[in-house]
């Protein structure tokens, strides 16, 4: 989970050259919030580490997570 999400998708938006889509938006997104993707990815970790054998959780992969929370913001623009 990214904090202050929407704030940051609305300050990403602007600053995309040419066609925007989701690659652009995530590639883009990653430039301007690197300590977020960490965070982002540390908490997918320590949350994967933290779980019992035996029993699965169905998380997506970081990467999975952050494209469907963009596209789905990108459908509601």
């Amino acid at each position: 989970m990214i904090i202050d999400q929407e704030e940051k998708f609305q300050a990403v938006l602007p600053k995309i050259e040419g066609n925007v889509n989701e690659q652009s938006f995530f590639n883009k997104f990653l430039d301007m919030y690197p300590e977020a993707w960490k965070q982002h990815k540390i908490t997918f970790s320590k949350f994967k580490r933290s779980k019992q054998f035996g029993r699965t959780i169905p998380l997506p992969r970081p990467e999975v997570s952050l494209r469907k929370d963009i596209r789905q913001w990108l459908q509601k623009q």
